[in-house]
């Protein structure tokens, strides 16, 4: 019994230093994400930060695509400033096609 004891305790570090070293990389991805972030803020404009603000609460995975998009542009040096108009453009250029239904009654 005494040999699956440390089988078991080897195992069980194992999946701590694992869980470990996931923790502290989504923790680094996690700060690059806001440094990223607070770049790009400094380019909106009032209105598109404040758009900005509430895609990101009412959809996340959304925000994401923007930061994305936006930071390569400003890296690239093609976007100085970000307005309104210019990230509801970007919005619905990152919509994704609704598909239609139609039913026919015979």
């Amino acid at each position: 019994m005494d040999e699956l004891e440390q089988i078991k305790a080897r195992k069980l570090q194992q999946l701590q230093e694992q869980q470990n070293a996931s923790m502290q990389q989504e923790a680094l991805l996690q700060q690059q994400l806001e440094q990223v972030e607070m770049i790009i803020k400094q380019h909106l404009t009032k209105d598109a930060l404040e758009r900005y603000g509430n895609i990101k609460s009412a959809h996340p995975e959304k925000a994401l695509q923007i930061i994305a998009v936006l930071g390569k542009g400003i890296e690239a040096g093609q976007l100085k400033t970000v307005d309104d108009a210019m990230l509801k453009n970007l919005l619905s250029r990152l919509q994704t096609e609704k598909k239609e239904f139609n039913i026919k009654r015979i």
